[in-house]
């Protein structure tokens, strides 16, 4: 029926307008009264005319949601690109805070210790497994030197610069097995010897070894560095001590240090460049 009134319609609406005038005539000539010829005449025309209004409405409908629906889809194009501008600036302004963070406690942390000279530098990239390091945005050009100790902005000891390039540096972390460094037990005082281990590399803890035999240690004890061998700053925060064990050799006892930097979380860290040595 549609495809008939399609490719017949204008030809259906001038017979019906003929049609029509002829039966406007015709009842003007009887006064207004119907003759019989024009009641015919609408009772056969009128389902056709009903038709063409109905699919004149129908091409209305259809043209006046066309039209809507490619002004709703522009609509929503806006909202979503002011929704995503939003977005952005919300970041920025977290970013922004979180950086005016960092920099207040690093301030912090340079009116405690007034001779360390930083380089403030992005984490660029990482491993982990059996090669625990990180990788930085800063290098040679900019002062950073193998040996440098790397902390967060409230002293938290990150690692150790193994590898310098021109713009570049790769730092061991704490928990890497080329860590070697003094560390001591702020309750006791008990020293020891900072280093990280196969085993417990996966677990992202790290030992203090050579302890005494008399030493008693509990769980949640502060390990700082030491500074012994004036290689590596002292009173840097390392972790927390989380067991004590004996070695298989019965020669030495050694604690399992949690480390209090959330390596997975760095975005910013900074080099101490250089650092006085506390007698």
């Amino acid at each position: 029926m549609k495809d008939f009134l399609r490719q017949n319609g204008i030809l259906l609406v001038i017979i019906a307008l003929l049609l029509t005038i002829l039966i406007g005539v015709g009842t003007a000539f009887m006064g207004g009264n119907a003759d019989p010829l024009s009641n015919v005449v609408n009772t056969v025309t009128s389902p056709i005319r009903n038709g063409i209004a109905a699919a004149a409405d129908w091409a209305e409908g259809v043209y006046n949601y066309v039209f809507r629906y490619g002004q709703i889809q522009e609509e929503l194009a806006s909202l979503r690109a002011q929704v995503a501008e939003l977005e952005d600036q919300v970041r920025e302004g977290q970013e922004a805070a979180k950086q005016n963070e960092r920099l207040r406690e690093l301030l912090d942390l340079q009116a405690k210790r007034e001779d360390f000279v930083f380089e403030s530098a992005r984490v660029t990239g990482r491993t982990s497994n059996w090669d625990s390091t990180l990788t930085l945005s800063k290098g040679s050009s900019d002062g950073v030197a193998v040996g440098n100790c790397v902390v967060t902005s409230t002293g938290l000891l990150v690692g150790v610069v193994s590898q310098v390039g021109l713009n570049w540096s790769t730092v061991s972390t704490i928990i890497n097995t080329d860590i070697e460094m003094g560390g001591i037990v702020t309750r006791t005082y008990s020293a020891g010897v900072l280093e990280g281990d196969f085993a417990l590399m996966g677990q992202g803890r790290l030992k203090l070894s050579y302890l005494p035999d008399s030493v008693q240690l509990v769980s949640g004890d502060e390990v700082l560095t030491s500074g012994k061998g004036d290689v590596f700053p002292s009173g840097l925060v390392v972790g927390t001590v989380e067991a004590v064990f004996t070695d298989p050799s019965g020669m030495n006892r050694y604690a399992v240090v949690e480390p209090d930097v959330d390596l997975d979380s760095l975005v910013e860290v900074f080099v101490i460049k250089s650092f006085d040595i506390v007698e």
